[in-house]
């Protein structure tokens, strides 16, 4: 009698608080980011070990293991800087630095920011078109399609100074030579997603729109634009990340005095491994925050249009 009251009791209280948090997304995005903040300072420690050791040698000092492991996570140019480093430098870069200054990370995302968002732009609607193109023109598919896909088989570290010189040659510079490279990594997953969803619609549904007598057109707007919406965003997903790797990328070549990837340069020059790993995590920290628009876009679109994401 008295287990059954309490296994009762026990469904009537329900799961646990830590069954409600790994039930959830939360909960297991926290495990897993605190496992990463754990092996990243072991790994700091370990790396940074020998460096400290030698420093003691050298002084003829002693040391314990506590303080060897202070002391490699309190480095001022480590290796591998502790998360603790690469967060007070962050916070010193983008809260308590104006964003006009040159030393700010706010002032160089915005200029690699306006590269990517302009080569995402076009990239998108290269994408779309050559998508519709390939879809509706036989010939376009079997000439363009190849091509399409080979393009992705060349290096964007090969590439990207060859587009540098070569626009540069003929006066573009600044923004313009870095948003082309993104357009070139971005419109490859647009135009393969939208090609797919374009073609989605079953053939009876496609029967179907014949049957009322409806047009190319109005088969295009009517069925497979809203049947390649979910394929559309999920490739923008995609392209708006790389769209942000292109821009970085297109900066390294040309010793950029601005953005991200002009951050990236200057820390390597100077041995600045700390302002290195704040870059990289303020263009993870802009890629997210880019791919979580995109996410609010579709859900709008999706349930603007009827569509089920």
């Amino acid at each position: 009698m008295t287990s059954n009251t309490a296994a009762m009791t026990g469904s009537v209280r329900g799961p646990s608080t830590w069954t409600r948090m790994m039930s959830g997304q939360t909960g297991p995005v926290c495990v897993v980011l605190i496992a990463l903040l754990v092996l990243w300072y072991v790994g700091a420690v370990f790396m940074n070990a020998p460096t400290q050791i030698d420093r003691y040698n050298r002084a003829d000092q002693s040391w314990t293991t506590g303080q060897l492991i202070e002391d490699t996570l309190a480095q001022d140019r480590p290796i591998l800087p502790a998360p603790h480093q690469v967060a007070v430098e962050m916070y010193h870069s983008i809260f308590a630095i104006k964003i006009t200054s040159k030393r700010s990370l706010v002032y160089h995302s915005w200029v690699t920011l306006s590269s990517t968002l302009l080569g995402f732009g076009i990239g998108t609607l290269l994408g779309v078109l050559l998508a519709v193109g390939i879809v509706h023109v036989m010939t376009l598919e079997k000439s363009l399609m190849p091509w399409v896909i080979s393009s992705q088989t060349i290096p964007i570290l090969a590439i990207a100074p060859m587009i540098i010189v070569v626009l540069g040659a003929i006066g573009i510079k600044g923004l313009v030579p870095k948003a082309v490279i993104s357009t070139y990594l971005c419109f490859f997953p647009v135009t393969i997603s939208m090609v797919k969803g374009l073609r989605s619609p079953q053939v009876i549904q496609l029967d179907l729109m014949r049957t009322y007598n409806a047009s190319k057109w109005q088969t295009f707007w009517q069925l497979r634009l809203p049947s390649a919406m979910p394929y559309l965003f999920a490739s923008l997903k995609v392209a708006i990340a790389i769209s942000l790797v292109g821009a970085i990328v297109g900066e390294l070549p040309t010793g950029a005095q601005a953005g991200l990837g002009a951050r990236l340069l200057a820390g390597s020059y100077y041995g600045q491994t700390i302002q290195i790993w704040s870059a990289l995590l303020t263009a993870a920290f802009v890629a997210a925050i880019l791919v979580v628009i995109v996410g609010w876009c579709e859900r709008r679109v999706l349930a603007r249009m009827g569509v089920k994401s």
